[in-house]
């Protein structure tokens, strides 16, 4: 039984990373420099999306434990 098993979980996971393609990590720096601008943006956005509902949440919590 134990030397089936191998055996066994080779076959499931095979056909699996036939459908998956390759990642493509490339270890190089980039082309180009992200600028000021843009990392502000990019923060904010980041901030808004995340950090913010969450803040919300967090701060009316008393309100949504109550019973209506």
């Amino acid at each position: 039984m134990s030397v089936l098993t191998p055996l066994l979980l080779r076959g499931l996971t095979g056909s699996a990373r036939l459908l998956m393609p390759r990642a493509q990590v490339h270890s190089k720096p980039p082309r180009e420099q992200l600028s000021v601008v843009e990392l502000t943006i990019g923060l904010t956005s980041c901030f808004v999306c995340c950090l913010l509902p969450a803040g919300w949440v967090l701060s009316h919590l008393e309100n949504y434990k109550k019973r209506e």
